[in-house]
C-alpha cells in the first residue's frame, strides 16, 4: 500500500510539472527566440558581476594581506629591539659584576690568607696540612 501511494505521489508530480511547463510556454510573453536570448544574455551579465565580485574580494583580501604582513613586520621589529635592549643591559651587568670581582677580588684573597695565617699562628703549625685519605669504617 505504501508503493502505491508513493507511486500516485509521484505520477501527481510529474503531471504538474508537465502542466505547469505547458501553461508556460502558452502564456509566455516572448517568443522561445527572445527568451534564449535573455536567458543567455542574463546568463553573461551573472557571469561578468561574478568576475567583477571576485576580483573586488581578491583585492580586499590582499590589502589585509598586506595590513598583515606590515602589522607583523612591526612586532617582528619591535621584538628584536626589545631582545637587543635586554641582551645590553645583560651585558652592562655582566660587566658591572666582573668589575665589582676584579676591584674587591685582592680584598677577598687578602682576608683569605689572614684567615689562613691567624689559624697557623693559633693551633702552632708552620704549614698548612694536606688533606690525606679518609680513613675507612670498615
Amino acid at each position: 500500500m505504501s508503493d502505491d501511494k508513493q507511486s500516485s505521489g509521484f505520477s501527481w508530480f510529474l503531471a504538474g510539472l508537465g502542466l505547469g511547463a505547458l501553461l508556460g510556454v502558452l502564456y509566455a510573453p516572448k517568443s522561445g527566440r527572445e527568451t534564449r536570448e535573455d536567458l543567455a544574455s542574463s546568463a553573461r551579465e551573472g557571469t561578468e558581476y561574478l568576475k567583477q565580485r571576485g576580483r573586488e574580494a581578491a583585492d580586499q583580501a590582499n590589502v589585509y594581506i598586506d595590513r598583515g604582513k606590515a602589522q607583523v613586520g612591526e612586532y617582528v621589529d619591535r621584538g628584536k629591539e626589545y631582545a637587543d635592549r635586554g641582551k645590553s643591559q645583560l651585558n652592562d651587568w655582566m660587566n658591572q659584576g666582573k668589575q665589582f670581582v676584579s676591584e674587591h677580588g685582592g680584598r677577598v684573597t687578602a682576608a683569605v690568607e689572614a684567615g689562613k695565617q691567624a689559624y697557623r699562628t693559633t693551633t702552632g703549625t708552620a704549614t698548612e696540612p694536606t688533606p690525606g685519605p679518609e680513613p675507612s669504617h670498615s
